[in-house]
């Protein structure tokens, strides 16, 4: 039976499997329901090996094909966590936990792999393994990190390593890639600014925190606009400014400034991190004030090595035809610690289409059960493809 009438006559099934995963979100690393689930499943299908509790809440499955003599192991990997938002989407199998919702589809993306899973384990017509990787806390936690550094791709010998993820506004059916950078790496910036506080009334008594606040988020404007190359990408967003105190006569002692930095090179990225400490420091001595930065490096920029993007692509073309899939998509600033796997071993990220959904992390977004067979079949065509039975 052809791949993809496979997966559309288990689509109700994973349909079923997504929604109820959709049902009970859990955030970061507290997956244990979900991770439950996955495992379980993992287990029924008739996985040769089923580990659970890596990188703390991340579960393994590995499945030998048919042949084995090629020695190869490929990686496939989804996330399993979901975002704190309150849903307002009005479905019938919406979120039952407030302020918990999957707002990024991957509830997708774990019940997708499952489907591809059961398949492979039902036919195993490859030579080598497949070891299907169920991750938690991507959404912020750096959940990849936690599992590439409890050993699991040497512990499984995985040589490559494939992921991929919705994209909403590209139709259903479609795929987009690109060898290189796709996403951005992503940052956290918090400055702390002390002045000295007292009565609004006084000012010249004080130093006006929120005023060297104003000043610094103005001039860390200048890093992208008259810093970095033009024709190199960077965004510098100064999101969150909290004082002590909320009165409206006080001068706070002092001020916060939260942020990201998100960046498509390692160049960028230190060019930007050394701009924005040498603003800080000099708009706070200007006005007299003292200031704390903190810059911390999160998730890398995700980069698909050249050989495993033409080749994710050419599966891609396979399942959906050539005319289906844009081989440049341009470069995304958000980010994605799919990358830990990616600076570990060779591999790539594809998009997939979710049609004319809601963005992500929106509170009306929903994974499109359509995109399904479609992701399934990419999945089991790419193993069978890699690892060919001679």
């Amino acid at each position: 039976m052809p791949i993809v009438n496979r997966f559309a006559d288990l689509h109700p099934e994973i349909t079923e499997w997504r929604r109820d995963i959709h049902a009970h979100p859990e955030l970061m690393f507290d997956v244990q329901r979900t991770a439950g689930i996955v495992a379980e499943k993992l287990r029924a299908f008739g996985c040769d090996e089923v580990a659970e509790g890596i990188g703390r809440t991340g579960v393994v499955g590995l499945i030998r094909g048919r042949e084995t003599g090629s020695g190869r192991v490929v990686g496939l990997r989804a996330d399993m966590d979901a975002l704190p938002i309150m849903e307002a989407t009005g479905l019938p199998h919406a979120s039952t936990i407030p302020g918990k919702m999957h707002a990024c589809g991957h509830d997708g993306h774990t019940a997708m792999l499952l489907g591809a899973a059961k398949y492979l384990a039902d036919t195993r017509n490859f030579d080598g393994a497949v070891a299907v990787i169920f991750q938690p806390a991507e959404e912020g936690g750096g959940g990849g990190r936690e599992m590439v550094n409890d050993g699991m791709l040497d512990r499984f010998g995985v040589q490559q390593v494939f992921g991929m993820h919705n994209m909403p506004g590209l139709p259903v059916g479609q795929f987009a890639i690109r060898p290189g950078p796709l996403m951005a790496a992503a940052d956290h910036v918090e400055i702390e600014i002390e002045g000295l506080g007292g009565h609004a009334a006084r000012p010249h008594c004080c130093i006006d925190t929120t005023l060297v606040a104003a000043h610094m988020m103005t001039a860390l404007q200048s890093v992208v606009a008259r810093t970095v190359d033009p024709l190199e990408s960077a965004v510098v967003s100064i999101c969150s400014l909290h004082t002590a105190g909320d009165a409206f006569n006080v001068i706070p002692q002092t001020v916060t400034l939260k942020g990201t930095v998100r960046t498509l090179s390692r160049q960028v990225q230190d060019q930007v991190e050394e701009r924005i400490a040498t603003i800080v420091d000099h708009t706070a001595r200007a006005f007299g004030a003292q200031a704390r930065l903190e810059y911390r490096r999160n998730y890398p920029v995700t980069v698909n090595t050249g050989a495993e993007a033409a080749f994710a692509a050419d599966v891609a073309a396979s399942v959906a035809g050539e005319g289906q899939v844009d081989r440049e998509v341009a470069p995304l600033m958000g980010a994605e610690d799919f990358s830990f796997m990616l600076e570990a071993r060779p591999g790539a990220m594809i998009f997939t289409g979710n049609g004319d959904t809601a963005g992500v992390h929106h509170p009306a977004y929903d994974f499109n059960d359509e995109v399904i067979p479609v992701g399934c079949s990419y999945w089991a065509k790419l193993v069978e493809t890699a690892m060919p039975v001679r």
